[in-house]
């Protein structure tokens, strides 16, 4: 179900104080200055649609007017939609928003090629306009793999299983968005697909952060507009690789997926290790929905502490610097 919450909405600008206590009469301060204004292309699907309206909404921080959009080919239930009518607009807006820069969210993959989502045309058509207008973009998951794809024709690879759980990913260039940063941080990551390493270096793309593990996390393009890479989800909550995990599982249990998946990992506590691996057992053993009732609680299988915060924030800081000081440049 859709958790409403509070709901997100664009910040008005400060207007000009009057100073009553300046000598000789009134005076003007000076004029406070313009807040960026970041777009937040939101395409999740229903079930995470405003969960990851707040997490970005968290990382780009109060001092930023962030302005909602979705993809209108990105299909919706009644309660998603009845919150995109108030809340956002779709991508047709972009143009005549005034934005300095623009967050691009993934989508959940239905079909087997990337190309053939229903949504693909649409998106592809954000890139152009982003690349086109010179808005600084950061595209995050599957829309990293959608952008490279239209720009370069890099396909995306499968994985044999799914890169799931808490990564140390290593600094391997020096560049701005990195300032500040350990040379390593952990980052969660939840794909089933990769992009080749080898092949976006080859078409000029620069690796700024890989894994051993699961192989490039951050990149950027650094010919036309200013372009951010992300294959991981800096911006996850503690406990949502969590969510994701009890959400497979229900998948496995209702017959709709064939094998149960397995435990994000670095992520859990050792206690909650023990209790979900001996529950995935009796599920592989008398799989039926009726388990759903004796799945742990969230309560008994706590995830480690949400390590990768720190970082997080700090890569979206360093990001919005950048775009800061090119909206100063540009005045």
């Amino acid at each position: 179900m859709l958790d409403y919450g509070t709901p997100i909405q664009p910040v008005s600008l400060p207007a000009a104080e009057l100073d009553l206590g300046a000598v000789g009469g009134v005076t003007w301060n000076e004029p406070a200055q313009p807040k960026l204004r970041v777009g937040l292309l939101n395409n999740m699907p229903d079930s995470a649609l405003v969960q990851t309206e707040r997490q970005f909404r968290r990382l780009i921080g109060s001092s930023v007017e962030l302005c909602l959009f979705s993809l209108d080919t990105v299909p919706r239930g009644p309660l998603a939609r009845a919150h995109l009518d108030r809340f956002y607009e779709t991508q047709g807006a972009l143009a005549g928003a005034g934005l300095d820069a623009l967050v691009v969210t993934g989508a959940e993959p239905k079909a087997k090629r990337l190309a053939d989502e229903p949504f693909f045309p649409a998106l592809a058509a954000v890139v152009d306009w982003a690349d086109a207008s010179g808005v600084p973009t950061l595209f995050s998951c599957l829309a990293a793999h959608a952008a490279v794809l239209h720009l370069d024709g890099i396909e995306r690879r499968p994985l044999p299983t799914k890169h799931s759980g808490i990564y140390a990913c290593t600094a391997v260039a020096h560049h701005p968005l990195l300032a500040g940063m350990p040379a390593s941080v952990p980052v969660p990551h939840s794909r089933w697909n990769d992009l080749p390493e080898q092949a976006l270096t080859a078409r000029g793309y620069r690796v700024l952060r890989r894994s051993e593990q699961v192989g490039v996390d951050l990149f950027v393009r650094e010919r036309g507009a200013s372009m951010v890479f992300l294959q991981g989800h800096p911006e996850y909550d503690g406990d949502t690789l969590a969510r994701e995990y009890r959400r497979d599982i229900g998948r496995f249990l209702d017959g709709e997926r064939d094998t149960p998946p397995a435990l994000p990992e670095n992520y859990y506590v050792d206690e909650a290790v023990l209790r979900l691996d001996a529950f995935a057992a009796v599920a592989r053993a008398y799989r039926s929905p009726a388990l759903h009732a004796d799945f742990p609680t969230m309560a008994e299988t706590l995830p480690r502490p949400a390590a990768w915060q720190e970082a997080a924030a700090g890569l979206f800081r360093n990001w919005l610097a950048l775009v800061s000081d090119r909206v100063a440049l540009a005045a």
